[in-house]
């Protein structure tokens, strides 16, 4: 298939499908800050006007392409015990957010009432209602879920970039004690260990 085939439909235009995609592969090429509906157009090779007729705004832009990121979300295979699906369905939301550059980024602070979206968020609530949640309980823990993986990916994202060293330089013994007895455990990495850590101490507040 063409460039040109890629983004066209069978009748010669433009789809909003292929716009997102074209946003996407801008986000892995130049990264969250980079990314403009301008960046899309001339990845296209269209006009702005074109790429805004299809996603309206960058803000709804940047909608479809968290609801397409969780569109990488594989459903096969979950584990019947619905806490151990809990587990399942986060580890996967941030393999679906890993596989994007600023995937976390891109994703917090939107509210796409979209379908990959729904459907996740429809599977986490399920596992918790289903683990024996109340309806408020299910619904403020998928949020909880929802915010703890989002800001560990993106401290995961950004420690490529982070010296390792930075916390143990700036801590003082005497000045910051408790910093200091723990620092081993607070610098970058260990993110599957710290992903069970959290998960084990948000389903603790389920009933037995």
């Amino acid at each position: 298939m063409t460039k040109r085939q890629a983004k066209e439909d069978a009748g010669g235009r433009l789809t909003r499908a292929a716009v997102i995609d074209a946003a996407l592969a801008v986000l892995e090429d130049r990264g969250l800050e980079g990314l403009s509906t301008r960046a899309v157009a001339d990845r296209l090779a269209v006009r702005m006007n074109t790429v805004l007729w299809h996603v309206k705004t960058k803000g709804r832009m940047l909608e479809l392409m968290a609801d397409a990121v969780l569109g990488g979300i594989d459903y096969g295979d979950l584990p019947s015990s619905p806490r151990q699906r809990v587990r399942e369905l986060a580890g996967r939301y941030r393999r679906a957010l890993l596989a994007h550059r600023d995937g976390a980024a891109l994703v917090t602070g939107t509210y796409p009432a979209e379908p990959c979206t729904l459907r996740f968020a429809d599977r986490l609530l399920g596992a918790l209602l289903e683990a024996g949640a109340d309806e408020e309980q299910a619904a403020w823990t998928a949020w909880t879920v929802v915010y703890f993986v989002l800001g560990l990916v993106q401290e995961e994202q950004a420690a490529p970039d982070r010296p390792d060293d930075r916390l143990a330089r700036a801590v003082d013994p005497a000045a910051h004690p408790a910093l200091h007895r723990v620092a081993a455990h607070l610098r970058p990495g260990a993110f599957e260990d710290r992903l069970a850590f959290g998960l084990d101490a948000i389903l603790s507040r389920l009933p037995e």
